[in-house]
């Protein structure tokens, strides 16, 4: 095409008033749902996730497409240019959420003690992995996708068995006075790497999906992964540090939220270009925020309410409009279900337990791990998502990976409080609580945002 055609060429048409108004509605309606069934499992005791996903499962074909079906089409019509709108807002929430989560790791403590995170983190990611693929062979074509294949789904159902959740473990932590133990920055720093291994294993399955995965592509996506990490160190690093300090030059907060938001979707969409997955890029940016040494959080407090009380409460809900647990009626489909969450718990718990007990804990520290690193929560929703998107899950394979979710989240705090109430506190713990580096457990008591528990 000339360029005198593309000048002349029309206009995109702009978003129609029938579908800007029925995203408008889908979006007060879920926002409101979340809010309300959030606030009600928090009451209860539950994580406010598990409130969140419930307002999805409402609206979506669970219950109100049994109910009233007609209504149901209007509402969430089965249109995917619809359902894409919803999917960017709450990607968006979701990529500040991780962003804010590598804000938060404690990376000094990780790498006095990196040789025991990294076989901790080894040991609880490649036994779920292995576990994951070898189930997956195995698992009925029930939950298997019309359009994927066995080796696929079977690598799929592994990343999803191998990652953990930093926002999830990081808020089950803080709600228990526990990031300032070892026992606690160790399971962030182990689930940290899982989590970055478990991104560039989907970025994998990713390219395998779409079919375009060759030989070379598995080196030169690990390349990618490593010239990442190489260019955050030594260029990103400097330049958020200088970008952060010229944001905080004046009392105005906009700056420093316009800053971090750019770093964290900025490095998010840098990543997705290369070939890994967005969340991984988020992740990497809040540490860079985190590691800069300029004091923003306190100026980062607005865009944190923006993202736990709306944005992120949104995801989950639009996740939750997916599922579909009238599929569980389907007696192969329970069991299989069943099976699948049987061999996630023991996976990660024999896993992180033996990586552990193998770097000199103490069983009762092995067992606070294990039961932190079983959280799975947000990450494995987003996995899940990512899966139903490139047509590797089905509804039912979806449904049964996302209560995975719930349910590993639903254990974490009896066991973990059960097992740190039998470790013994050390010097530097407390000089650790003195200081005030469990930033999340002071926002928990000055009731922050920060307690939505995602």
């Amino acid at each position: 095409m000339s360029t005198s055609e593309v000048i002349l060429a029309a206009p995109i048409a702009p978003l129609g008033a029938r579908p800007l108004s029925l995203f408008l509605l889908q979006v007060t309606v879920l926002v409101l749902a979340a809010l309300l069934l959030g606030r009600l499992a928090r009451r209860i005791g539950l994580p406010a996730i598990v409130g969140e996903l419930c307002a999805g499962v409402l609206f979506g074909p669970t219950v109100l497409a049994q109910i009233l079906p007609s209504f149901s089409r209007w509402l969430v019509p089965p249109q995917a240019e619809q359902y894409h709108l919803l999917d960017a807002a709450g990607q968006l929430g979701v990529l500040l959420l991780v962003g804010f989560t590598g804000v938060d790791i404690d990376l000094p403590m990780i790498r006095r003690r990196g040789g025991t995170a990294v076989r901790i983190s080894a040991a609880g990611f490649l036994l779920p992995l292995g576990l994951g693929v070898g189930l997956g062979y195995l698992l009925p074509a029930d939950v298997l996708s019309g359009g994927g294949d066995r080796e696929t789904f079977a690598l799929f159902l592994g990343v999803t068995m191998c990652v953990s959740a930093i926002p999830v473990i990081a808020k089950t932590l803080a709600d228990m006075r526990l990031l300032h133990r070892n026992v606690g920055q160790l399971t962030l720093g182990a689930g940290m790497v899982d989590d970055a291994l478990g991104w560039f294993m989907l970025s994998i399955v990713s390219a395998m999906a779409t079919g375009a995965l060759r030989a070379r592509d598995v080196g030169l996506s690990l390349l990618w992964l490593l010239l990442v990490i190489l260019a955050a160190v030594l260029v990103g690093r400097p330049l958020v540090r200088r970008a952060l300090a010229w944001s905080m030059a004046g009392d105005e907060t906009g700056p420093p939220i316009a800053v971090s938001a750019v770093v964290v979707l900025g490095s998010a969409a840098a990543t997705q270009a290369l070939g890994l997955e967005a969340i991984f890029g988020a992740f990497v940016g809040g540490i860079l925020i985190g590691t800069s040494g300029v004091p923003v959080n306190k100026r980062l407090a607005p865009l944190r309410t923006s993202v736990f009380a709306v944005f992120g409460p949104l995801f989950f809900a639009t996740a939750g409009l997916r599922i579909d647990l009238t599929t569980l009626g389907r007696p192969v489909v329970l069991l299989t279900g069943l099976v699948v969450l049987v061999v996630a718990i023991a996976g990660k718990f024999v896993g992180a337990y033996i990586g552990a007990a193998t770097s000199g804990l103490n069983r009762w520290e092995a067992l606070a791990l294990g039961a932190g690193m079983n959280a799975r929560g947000v990450v494995e929703v987003v996995v899940a998502m990512a899966g139903l998107r490139l047509g590797v899950l089905n509804v039912a394979s979806y449904t049964i990976v996302v209560l995975v979710a719930i349910t590993t989240s639903l254990m974490a705090p009896p066991i973990l409080r059960y097992a740190a109430g039998r470790i013994e506190q050390t010097g530097e713990e407390e000089l650790r609580m003195r200081n005030g580096l469990a930033f999340l457990s002071e926002q928990q008591s000055s009731g922050s945002p920060r307690d939505e528990g995602q």
